[in-house]
């Protein structure tokens, strides 16, 4: 179980590295203008900085708590926000009529939820 939370931690870590970098460095327009990106403009630019810059955190709280042994309950707590990053992301795309995209997110937030889960519960850092 221990290396299924890893690998779980380590794909979601990817995703949002990749993602949260893309939305750090892609202007709004030319995003807008990618295949399933239509959702930025219902957003402003500032805003699509900010949630970049949460899926960076994201990632790194995923990670690196747990590899440097600082603080390793902050891996289940950054799980628990990547859950409600990704509920937020589902009702924008169900919102938006993007059901394939809402059942990506929906992926993620498993994944997510099952690391909280394990990180919190029965493969915990802590004790």
């Amino acid at each position: 179980m221990h290396l299924a939370l890893w690998i779980c931690a380590g794909l979601l870590a990817v995703v949002l590295l990749i993602g949260g970098i893309g939305k750090l460095a892609v202007p709004r327009e030319k995003m807008a203008a990618m295949r399933g990106a239509g959702w930025t403009t219902d957003f402003s630019p500032w805003f699509l900085k900010v949630l970049g810059a949460i899926e960076v955190l994201g990632a790194a709280g995923l990670i690196l708590p747990a590899v440097t042994g600082i603080a390793p309950v902050l891996v289940p707590v950054a799980a628990v926000g990547v859950v409600v990053l990704m509920v937020g992301a589902m009702v924008t795309h169900l919102r938006r009529g993007e059901v394939s995209s809402a059942a990506g997110n929906l992926v993620y937030l498993a994944l997510a939820a099952f690391v909280a889960w394990g990180r919190f519960g029965p493969e915990s850092f802590i004790g």
